[in-house]
């Protein structure tokens, strides 16, 4: 006769758990990492998108407010010039100063970065704790 548990191919050993449980932890790590992959590249998409439609708003702008303030100069050129000049540049100083304020906020609002993967760690760490 031999000694071995009849019960021993039902019931999985130590080394058997530490297996399924480092696959396990894997799995999580990898999904993780998936996750963190994806956000970045996202971030780095809107970036992109922000720079380039930053950079043609700039030039557009720039091109049109030089045109338009070369019309109104243009038409007050014999009696009003100078105040003409003043009023503008007054103009556009204000804006720019309202366009930084808004890019400060804006800039200050964004979301934070890697939200939904401190979210899914953290969902991972309660639900580890609340194991017995």
């Amino acid at each position: 006769m031999t000694d071995r548990d009849p019960d021993a191919d039902h019931n999985p050993g130590l080394l058997t758990s530490l297996q399924r449980l480092m696959v396990t932890l894997l799995d999580v790590l990898q999904t993780r990492v998936g996750i963190v992959a994806t956000e970045f590249e996202e971030e780095r998409v809107r970036l992109r998108e922000l720079v380039v439609f930053g950079v043609l708003m700039l030039f557009f702008v720039s091109i049109g407010l030089t045109l338009a303030t070369l019309f109104v100069v243009t038409l007050y050129w014999d009696t009003n010039r100078l105040a003409v000049l003043g009023g503008v540049a007054s103009l556009y100083l204000g804006l720019g100063g309202l366009a930084g304020f808004v890019l400060y906020r804006r800039l200050k609002c964004r979301p934070r970065l890697f939200a939904t993967t401190l979210s899914e760690l953290g969902k991972d760490r309660d639900q580890l704790n609340s194991r017995p």
